[in-house]
């Protein structure tokens, strides 16, 4: 029996929440939020106290113990040195951001944020009881033409803060209960995110540096926050250069093998996601992949990629919460929502490449949709 679309939407909503918007975070609204607390809430018994890091034997977070070796204000100098000639992504402008100068992303050398949250959409070990800390990063090097928050993205919409604000906006998501800071889209601001970090640390944060990125990275760069993030959080896109140009503003058409090289640069540093005995993240490599219509994210070679250079244990989320969103309605391939089946398809295809440890939502998901396709 076929699903009509509105079924389909209804079911993905009831099962997901709609989730986590892919790799540029997102607010799903205050009614999503009282959802998704309830269901997290049930999940881990409800009530009790709130998770602190002192609950998961004396962890320490890895930008606490680079810290202890003397090594994270030099670390901070480096990034930040960067910004004369920024390279920091691959597109490599070579503008002086610290001279006021701005480059594709259009962002300053301040960092400029859009808010931060406690976040109940992102993936479960993120979310725990007291929900994803998110701080949303306004600006983009990448700018998908279906970007879901094009505003912040695209348009910059947000504050410029102090490296003193922002660190205090962390140590307020600690303070909150949150499992995690969760810096979201944060690839333009990395060198800012550093320093406020290190200033939170001297203000008591002790929470997991989430890195969550939409995957256009250069490896060289992502090898000196080694040592500093505990939980990496990457897109993976597309797996074919042609469909990463056409669907990226002004191009991207080497945003495969950016990413790829990117991701197992992250995996090398941090490894499989390691979580406390409540599930809650500690450490580790969460990969995205957003199922488009028409296999133009290449998912199949995706699976494959992940079970073959990272491992077959590598926490993966399918998504499925594609929407016509900016200017996606302007190209004829991506201007409607997928169908059960391609998103039947793409899991399957994770079965196939032996990948065991996908995300509960997209499995609980695949089930509903096989139950009712029958």
């Amino acid at each position: 029996m076929k699903i009509s679309r509105r079924r389909f939407m209804e079911s993905l909503a009831a099962t997901t929440g709609a989730a986590a918007l892919a790799g540029c975070g997102g607010d799903n609204g205050a009614e999503l939020s009282r959802v998704n607390t309830h269901q997290a809430f049930r999940r881990l018994g409800g009530g009790g106290e709130k998770w602190t890091p002192a609950q998961s034997n004396s962890w320490t977070p890895a930008y606490a113990k680079l810290e202890d070796e003397g090594k994270f204000a030099e670390r901070i100098e480096e990034a930040e040195s960067v910004l004369e000639s920024c390279r920091l992504c691959p597109r490599e402008c070579g503008v002086n951001r610290l001279n006021g100068e701005r480059g594709f992303c259009e962002a300053p050398a301040e960092p400029v944020v859009f808010n931060h949250n406690p976040h109940y959409g992102e993936e479960n070990p993120l979310v725990g009881r007291g929900g994803s800390g998110t701080i949303f990063f306004s600006h983009c090097n990448l700018r998908c033409v279906f970007c879901q928050n094009w505003p912040i993205a695209h348009e910059g919409e947000g504050r410029t803060n102090s490296h003193e604000e922002l660190a205090d906006r962390m140590i307020d998501l600690q303070n909150r209960g949150c499992h995690n800071i969760n810096v979201v889209t944060p690839t333009h601001q990395m060198p800012a995110i550093l320093r406020a970090t290190r200033i939170a640390l001297d203000k008591g944060l002790r929470l997991p540096l989430c890195y969550n990125t939409g995957g256009y990275e250069r490896e060289e760069i992502v090898r000196l926050l080694d040592g500093i993030v505990d939980i990496y959080l990457p897109d993976i896109k597309y797996m074919d250069g042609e469909e990463a140009n056409r669907y990226s503003t002004r191009g991207a058409p080497d945003y495969p093998e950016r990413a790829q090289e990117a991701v197992a640069e992250m995996h090398r540093q941090v490894g499989d996601l390691v979580t406390d005995d409540n599930g809650i993240a500690l450490r580790g490599v969460m990969v995205r992949h957003l199922v488009m219509p028409n296999r133009i994210a290449g998912t199949r070679e995706f699976v494959h990629w992940v079970a073959e250079n990272l491992s077959t244990s590598t926490y993966v989320n399918i998504m499925s919460q594609y929407r016509v969103e900016h200017r996606a309605f302007e190209y004829e391939r991506i201007a409607r929502s997928i169908r059960p089946e391609e998103f039947l398809e793409a899991m399957e295809w994770a079965e196939e490449a032996g990948l065991t440890n996908l995300d509960e939502r997209s499995v609980q998901q695949r089930d509903l949709f096989r139950r009712r396709l029958g």
